[in-house]
């Protein structure tokens, strides 16, 4: 029996990880575009992708980026 106790308490533990690395969030795809804009008018010479373009994120992906 104290097999199974010991499993659950490591069950816990993990699931108390889980919420931690949860709360760690990337920066996401508005935030990309948004450096990205601020370094071309800085003069790095790169260029905004065109839509439709291989790479391009899609409107569907922008709209949910923005939210």
């Amino acid at each position: 029996m104290k097999k199974k106790a010991a499993k659950k308490k490591s069950v816990k533990k993990k699931t108390a990880k889980k919420k931690k690395s949860a709360k760690k969030k990337k920066p996401g795809l508005w935030a990309n575009i948004q450096k990205k804009k601020k370094r071309i008018r800085a003069g790095s010479g790169e260029k905004m992708r065109k839509k439709g373009a291989k790479g391009a994120p899609t409107e569907k992906a922008i709209e949910k980026s923005k939210t």
